[in-house]
C-alpha cells in the first residue's frame, strides 16, 4: 500500500475540502479524488462522502482514520530520524581515550562537537594505550584515540607529533643540563608505566641502547609525576601529559630528540555520519587550538 493513499485521506480529512488537500500536498484536486477513488476500490467500501458541503467520513472511514494517521505519523517520524542521521544529528559516538588526550584535548572537542550537533550521544571510556587497541579490536568502541603504529583493522587520521621529555626532580644533577642526553637516564631509579603501555619510552631508550633501572611500574600516568615530584624516581613523559604541571618538576628534552604520534582510529567498515563527524570536529579543533598557541607565542 502506497503512503501517498494514506497522506491524501488523512489530509482531506483535516482539510474538510479535496481542493484544500491538494493545494497541501502540491498536487490537483483530481489527483487527490483518483487516489483517494483507488483507496475505496482496493477496500471494497466507501471511506468517505463527498459534496460541496464538505467532507463526511462513513463508518468505516472512522475506524481507519486513527490507524492511518498513526502510519502517516511513523513515517514521518522515519523520515526525520533518516536525515538526523545523515546530518550527523542522530547517534551515538563510543570515544575511547587515554590520559592527556581525555584531560587536555577532549573537554574542548566535546564543546565544538555539541555546539554543532546538540542532539548527538556521546559516551568516553577511559584507559591506557592497550585499553584503547582492546577496545578497538573488539569493536566496543567506535573511535580511539591512540599512538602511532595502531592496532591491525582500524583507519588512523594522524594528529599531532608529541615530544618525549625527562621529568626530574627538583634539584636532580641532570637538572644543570639545558637538554639530556637518553643515555643518561639509564642509572636513577625509573618510573615506567605498564609494558604495554610504555612503547613510546622504551622505544626512545631503546633506540639509545639504554636499559633503564626500573624500580617502579604503574598504570596511571599522573601518579608517575607525583612519584617524581616526591623524589622516587625519574621517567619520561609526553609533553602533552605535563602541560600545566611542571612547577614541582625539572623537565628537558631530549638528545635524540624522541616523540609519539597521537591519532585518530576508526575500525574498518562504514561508520555512522556521527562518526564521521565527530572525527572531522576533532581534527579541525585540534588545528585552531594550534593556530591561536602559535599566535599566543612571542616570537
Amino acid at each position: 500500500m502506497s503512503l501517498k493513499k494514506y497522506e491524501a485521506f488523512v489530509r482531506t480529512v483535516e482539510m474538510g475540502s479535496l481542493t484544500k488537500a491538494a493545494q497541501s500536498l502540491g498536487s490537483t484536486q483530481s489527483r487527490i479524488s483518483h487516489i483517494l477513488n483507488d483507496l475505496e476500490d482496493e477496500y471494497g467500501f466507501r471511506l468517505m462522502h463527498r459534496s460541496r458541503g464538505g467532507i463526511e467520513l462513513t463508518e468505516a472511514g472512522q475506524l481507519l482514520l486513527p490507524k492511518m494517521k498513526a502510519i502517516v505519523q511513523k513515517a514521518q517520524e522515519l523520515s526525520e530520524c533518516v536525515s538526523e542521521i545523515r546530518s550527523a544529528d542522530a547517534g551515538t559516538v563510543r570515544l575511547g581515550v587515554f590520559t592527556s588526550v581525555a584531560v587536555h584535548w577532549l573537554p574542548g572537542m566535546i564543546r565544538a562537537f555539541q555546539a554543532a550537533h546538540p542532539r548527538a550521544q556521546l559516551e568516553m571510556r577511559s584507559g591506557d594505550y592497550h585499553d584503547v587497541d582492546q577496545w578497538l579490536r573488539e569493536g566496543s568502541i567506535d573511535l580511539g584515540f591512540i599512538t602511532l603504529p595502531g592496532p591491525a583493522g582500524v583507519r588512523t587520521i594522524p594528529l599531532a607529533e608529541d615530544p618525549l621529555v625527562a621529568i626530574l626532580p627538583k634539584g636532580h644533577r641532570l637538572a644543570a643540563l639545558s637538554q639530556i642526553p637518553t643515555q643518561e637516564l639509564g642509572e636513577d631509579p625509573f618510573i615506567s608505566l605498564l609494558q604495554s603501555s610504555a612503547h613510546d619510552i622504551h622505544r626512545a631508550l631503546d633506540n639509545a641502547g639504554i636499559r633503564p633501572n626500573i624500580k617502579y611500574t604503574t598504570k596511571d600516568d599522573y601518579a608517575i609525576l607525583a612519584m617524581v615530584e616526591q623524589g622516587l624516581g625519574i621517567s619520561i613523559v609526553p609533553q602533552l601529559l605535563i602541560r600545566g604541571r611542571t612547577q614541582n618538576l625539572e623537565v628537558r628534552p631530549l638528545i635524540p630528540k624522541a616523540s609519539r604520534t597521537i591519532a585518530l582510529a576508526i575500525p574498518e567498515g562504514e561508520a555512522l555520519p556521527v562518526v564521521r563527524a565527530f572525527a572531522e570536529t576533532a581534527v579541525a579543533w585540534l588545528k585552531n587550538a594550534d593556530s591561536v598557541t602559535q599566535t599566543e607565542t612571542p616570537a
